[in-house]
């Protein structure tokens, strides 16, 4: 088995591992708060990454970036407490979709904040993207505008804002303290709240907690090695069978069916997130065989 091919199916596991956290995140949220939720599934990755935060702790948590830090875990905190929210009170196949406009946003917040260059190519494709999103929300027709659609959106800027403090981040600051603040703060920020928000579980309540922290942490490491294994730009398109998996298992544990404008839109957004995509890794591609050999 080749190395994309292999990388490929890990790909494919991740996202199925993260449409079934979302799933049980939708089943929770009939019980728990969302930031009760979001406390356990913190807790499992803090375990995770246990061993790298305890390397050298508390020294892994100086930083001379403060105020970054500060945004990174705004951002992550907003992105994963919204996602929650979304799949909560929407079908879980539009959540999903609507989550995917990270993409189009991490690629115009790289250009502001770090920048990336915003090609014709890549224009284009941002717009088009969001056109797709506009079409998910379809505000205005016929007197329907879903206002929770705005909350996957909300969870994108989120992730978008994370992901690009990160990328300037790792500039400067080790993987244990990018790790260290994650597993940390965001488990404490939404920790507090729960004085006066917490409902204590009964066993399947808790075996259902804890096993959304689970799939979701073994989804990120497998993630992980699909990026290792395979190239980026053919693992960042495997991504998008997350809505597959989302339509199946929202069809089938919660009767949504999602409707001709969720699929269009959808149709939409992942086409040009992988023209995207794939047309960077081309362009990077080039790049790389035009670079004159060193003397």
């Amino acid at each position: 088995m080749s190395k994309n091919l292999e990388g490929a199916v890990w790909a494919l596991a991740a996202a199925a591992l993260y449409a079934v956290s979302a799933a049980l995140g939708k089943f929770a949220a009939n019980d728990y708060h969302i930031l009760q939720i979001l406390f356990f599934r913190q807790i499992i990755v803090f375990l995770s990454v246990l061993p790298i935060v305890a390397r050298n702790f508390p020294d892994n948590l100086k930083t001379q970036h403060p105020l970054a830090h500060g945004f990174r875990l705004g951002g992550a905190f907003i992105a994963l407490s919204m996602g929650l929210w979304a799949v909560s009170v929407l079908p879980l196949a539009t959540a999903v979709v609507l989550m995917f406009s990270q993409t189009f946003i991490i690629a115009l917040l790289a250009m502001w904040f770090l920048g990336e260059g915003l090609g014709v190519h890549r224009l284009a494709s941002i717009f088009i993207g969001f056109a797709g999103v506009v079409i998910v929300v379809r505000p205005g027709l016929d007197g329907f505008f879903e206002t929770n659609s705005l909350i996957p959106i909300g969870a994108s800027m989120g992730a978008a804002v994370a992901v690009i403090v990160v990328r300037k981040l790792s500039q400067f600051e080790s993987t244990a303290t990018l790790l260290s603040y994650q597993a940390i703060f965001v488990g404490l920020l939404s920790g507090v709240p729960l004085f006066w928000l917490w409902v204590t579980p009964d066993l399947t309540g808790l075996l259902m907690l804890l096993a959304i922290g689970i799939v979701a942490t073994f989804g990120q490491w497998i993630g992980i090695k699909a990026l290792r294994l395979g190239e980026a730009s053919l693992v960042s398109s495997i991504k998008y069978t997350e809505l597959i998996y989302a339509a199946i298992l929202g069809y089938w544990f919660f009767a949504d069916m999602p409707d001709a404008w969720t699929l269009a839109g959808a149709t939409i957004i992942i086409a040009s997130a992988i023209y995207m995509i794939r047309r960077e890794a081309h362009v990077a591609k080039i790049a790389l065989l035009e670079k004159p050999a060193p003397a």
